[in-house]
Parts: C-alpha cells; structure tokens; sequence
C-alpha cells in the first residue's frame, strides 16, 4: 500500500480518509482546521493513497489534547482501518512506520487508549496485546491507558488525576468534545437541538485548547457523555440514539 502524509501544503486537497466523501463538508472543515494547528506540533496524519478508511494519526504526547503524564512517548490518537480495508495488514503496516519514526525521533515508545472490551473509536485490546502493548493505567469508567515501551526502563505512562475518576458536579446531559473529531461538527447541533425540542436538559462543553484537554474530567476528550455527573459513553450519537438513551435513564 502507497501512504500519503498530510502536510501544510497538501492538507486541503487531501481526502482525510473517514466516512465523509465531501471534502467541503462542514466536518471535513473543522477537523482540518483542527489538524492545521497541530501539524506545527508534530502531528502525523499518514493515510491510504487509495480512497477509503485506512490511516494513524499520532502526536507527541506532551501536545496530546488528552489528560496523561506521557513525557517523551508519541500518543496515537487514531488508528483507523476498516470497511474494504480491512483483512490486508494494513493496521500493521501504519503501526509499524508509527513505531519506526517514533525511535528516529528519539521516543521513550507509544501509548493510546482503549478499554479490556472493544469499545468504539478506540483501539481493539485485542491488536494492542498481539503487538505487544501493555495496560499502564486504568480510570474508573473502564478506559484503560496501553503503552509500547522501547525501553523496558522507561517509565509508564499514566493518567493524570483529573481524569481517572470521571466525574462532574452538573445534572442532566454534559458532553465534553473536541474537533479532533470531524463528526462533532454535525452531530453535536443534532444533540443540542433534539434536546431543547425536548426539554432534555444538555449542555455541549467544547474544549478548544490544548491546557482545557489535558486537565478534562474524562481520560476521552473527542467525545464524552456525562448524565447526572456519571460518565455515560464515548459513543457519538443521532437524534434517535439521543433520545432512546435518555427515555433509558
């Protein structure tokens, strides 16, 4: 497979590989606005030359838009490979050019989240363990922190306490996201207004810094669903899915 890095100059005429054909979409907009800011930061975005969901975003983790104590590791935010993708090596593939230049650039190894069941938008345990990724932490909602050390002396990395007790003091709905995720654009208006139409109490946080995502409540920041200051789910949502999971609760 042929991979293309986005970069400054490429970046708008680039497809960036998720579910979304229009690259004028305003999702697309949002999350190569997202994307623009960070490539400055050392952000890779290495993806398919062929059209389709197959890609590894990662960043060094003292600029990751999460709350972890991971001095000197890169932080994968996403590793993506599905629908006719998948079944071709390709997750190892973009795993091992990820691990490659992670050792060029002098990093203590990787780390991502995931959960000890798959959950979705985050990892498989089950891909993590097979390359040899390890748990290094663990917050209270079950959203664990895996690492790859390149040196078996390197120190762990762990979640900062902020997040691993997931827990905020507001009732009702609060949803804590970012643009990092282009689905955001779309789906949280839909949430927010399905809300008001029915009388659903639901705040929508954005966290549009850096310093705001590394001190968030929650080990996700793309997108994290609280209700009653429990934390609900990772899961982005429609309408219908909105509204059955509040008549649920």
């Amino acid at each position: 497979m042929e991979y293309i890095k986005l970069t400054k100059d490429n970046l708008e005429k680039e497809h960036i590989c998720c579910a979304i054909s229009n690259n004028k979409d305003v999702q697309v907009a949002s999350k190569k606005a997202w994307l623009s800011d960070r490539l400055e930061e050392g952000l890779v975005f290495l993806k398919s030359a062929e059209r389709g969901k197959c890609f590894i975003e990662y960043i060094p983790a003292e600029y990751a838009w999460n709350p972890i104590d991971a001095e000197g590791y890169m932080y994968i935010d996403c590793l993506w490979v599905s629908g006719s993708m998948k079944g071709h090596g390709y997750s190892s593939e973009l795993l091992s050019e990820c691990i490659r230049d992670s050792k060029e650039k002098g990093k203590k190894g990787l780390c991502v989240l995931a959960a000890a069941k798959k959950k979705p938008f985050l990892s498989d345990p089950k891909f993590l363990a097979f390359k040899g990724f390890e748990v290094a932490d663990e917050a209270d909602n079950g959203i664990q922190l895996w690492y790859l050390p390149f040196d078996k002396n390197a120190k762990a990395p762990a979640f900062k306490e902020c997040a691993k007790h997931p827990h905020i003091d507001e009732m009702g709905f609060v949803l804590y996201y970012t643009n990092q995720c282009p689905f955001n654009a779309k789906y949280v208006p839909v949430l927010e207004e399905t809300a008001k139409a029915n009388k659903i109490p639901f705040k929508a946080v954005k966290i549009d810094t850096r310093e705001a995502a590394q001190s968030a409540p929650t080990p996700i920041t793309t997108y994290a669903l609280f209700h009653d200051g429990e934390y609900i789910t990772n899961e982005q949502m429609n309408d219908k899915k909105f509204l059955k999971l509040s008549e649920s609760i």
